[in-house]
């Protein structure tokens, strides 16, 4: 299996916001249906970032890749700036089928070579909490806890 990890493309959209969801779906084990998700996070702008993946992100000193399995997104990251020293990881999802394959540690790993070529000195993430699997993937990617600015008690 060869899988490529690329820059976003706009045709591509659609499509990573799919496999955002539906792995948020798994996770979360929302019951509505995927396709009833989907146009909800779209009718509240919940993924406006990802529709506006230019001007969040590429004009922001900011990257958001996809991971491709013959051409199918199956895989997304991104670095988003906070500030001229900091960065902070964003919308790292991987479809369940491709897990321990080493796939997203290559789309991390992609992710902080250009936050460490663009001068970034930090790289913050938030996560929830239930989200077990990316707490220990991100641990062990070299990512410590610290206090959370939000107001989510979720919120890692």
């Amino acid at each position: 299996m060869l899988i490529r990890i690329q820059n976003i493309e706009p045709h591509q959209i659609a499509e990573a916001k799919r496999v955002i969801l539906s792995v948020a779906r798994n996770i979360f084990q929302w019951p509505t249906p995927l396709e009833e998700i989907i146009r909800e996070f779209d009718e509240r702008g919940e993924l406006r970032d990802v529709d506006e993946v230019q001007s969040s992100y590429f004009d922001q000193q900011g990257l958001f890749l996809v991971a491709l399995d013959k051409g199918q997104v199956i895989g997304t990251g991104a670095i988003r700036q906070i500030d001229s020293e900091t960065a902070e990881l964003k919308r790292l999802w991987l479809l369940e089928s491709y897990h321990g394959q080493g796939i997203g540690y290559r789309l991390l790993q992609a992710l902080l070579q250009f936050a460490r070529g663009t001068g970034y000195e930090r790289i913050r993430l938030l996560t929830d909490r239930k989200q077990n699997r990316a707490i220990s993937f991100y641990r062990r990617a070299g990512f410590q806890p610290i206090p959370c600015s939000g107001d989510d008690p979720e919120d890692l």
